[in-house]
């Protein structure tokens, strides 16, 4: 009986060599692949606009977000100087990000992992947060003496560590570790991506790590770069006045011990609508889903296309994904309960933010 396939030939030659070749080395582990993100060119967010615009995405990190880079970072040097021992426990204040980040660095390092969250973090990431091993403890009322989230956050963490024995809080909002993560990582990333020329920087700051960091690596480096610090209306930071946020992830609510070395070249506080419609243009024409910080971003940036230089290269932080908000910011039904804002108001602050970017 003959064979359905001929036996392969001694001499046949070898198969050619995929064009998956050229990828990178196999991670160690989840970790590993913390960083290297990609740069891409933005050309169809503002058509008209003459000058060069770039992403960082930070979206596409393991965990979902730049807070990745400080998670690993905060808990590699912990574990290094022994103020975290093996097999301990973290305890963390997060708005959402760094929580899902530690969760998962926690994780691949045999820690255990609290976070301190508010009412305002979204179902998808504290669920993450669980899957992930974590803990979480939901802090559902501001601060009595100050009316902030954030406070009775760090309140609830200092509560916790009198609790369990050997609990380390790593402090986000002041730990060097932090900002050194995006010196030498997010910064250097985008400096060599663009050869060392980058004329506007644009990042969303809460602890203002990555706009320090970023700082830090363009000062060491004598680049004169512009720096714009995107905030949230209502944060403290940059002598703001504390108000309500409805949307986590940018602004504070006190001033972080980190934000007193910050000096950006420019600061644009963003309100919450406005961010919700740079988010969905982003989507939409871009086809990258980000967060409500970096729709922040997109609207300070639709105001620059007339202050800039036809070959300046712009660079703006894409600093989380989008898919933790689909049932937030792109949901018409929460924009209306939580910002009041109908469809059509959400139509014409996209409007409003086109036209802005073509004045």
């Amino acid at each position: 009986m003959s064979s359905l396939s001929a036996a392969p030939s001694a001499t046949a030659s070898r198969p050619e060599t995929p064009a998956c070749a050229s990828l990178p080395p196999i991670a160690e582990d989840i970790s590993a692949a913390v960083g290297a993100t990609p740069l891409v060119r933005l050309t169809r967010l503002f058509p008209t606009c003459r000058a060069q615009l770039f992403a960082k995405l930070e979206s596409v990190n393991p965990g979902g977000s730049t807070k990745d880079r400080p998670a690993l970072a905060m808990v590699q040097a912990a574990l290094a100087d022994g103020t975290l021992a093996p097999g301990g426990t973290v305890v963390e204040s997060s708005s959402g990000n760094l929580g899902v980040a530690l969760a998962r660095t926690c994780a691949v390092s045999g820690l255990r992992f609290v976070c301190v969250v508010d009412s305002r973090t979204n179902a998808t990431t504290i669920a993450t947060i669980r899957a992930l091993g974590g803990q979480v403890e939901v802090v559902d009322q501001p601060d009595p003496e100050t009316g902030d989230l954030l406070t009775a956050r760090r309140k609830r963490v200092r509560a916790l560590l009198e609790e369990i024995p050997g609990a380390v809080n790593l402090n986000q909002y002041a730990n060097p570790a932090n900002p050194g993560a995006h010196r030498n990582g997010t910064m250097a990333e985008i400096a060599a991506a663009l050869e060392g020329r980058v004329d506007v920087l644009l990042a969303a700051v809460s602890t203002t790590g990555t706009l320090s960091g970023c700082t830090a690596y363009l000062r060491e480096h004598a680049m004169s770069t512009r720096t714009v610090a995107v905030d949230a209306q209502g944060s403290a930071l940059f002598d703001g006045t504390p108000a309500p946020r409805p949307l986590p992830g940018f602004g504070a609510g006190m001033v972080t011990e980190l934000s007193r070395s910050v000096h950006p070249d420019e600061l644009v506080r963003v309100a919450p609508l406005d961010a919700v419609a740079g988010a969905r243009l982003l989507a939409r024409r871009e086809g990258i889903l980000a967060g409500a910080s970096t729709g922040a971003i997109v609207h300070a940036l639709a105001q620059l296309p007339g202050q800039l230089a036809a070959d300046a290269r712009v660079a703006l932080i894409v600093h989380d994904s989008g898919v933790p908000y689909l049932e937030t910011i792109y949901s018409d039904a929460w924009v209306r309960e939580t910002l009041g804002a109908s469809p059509a108001d959400i139509a014409a602050a996209i409007t409003r933010l086109e036209e802005a970017a073509r004045a």
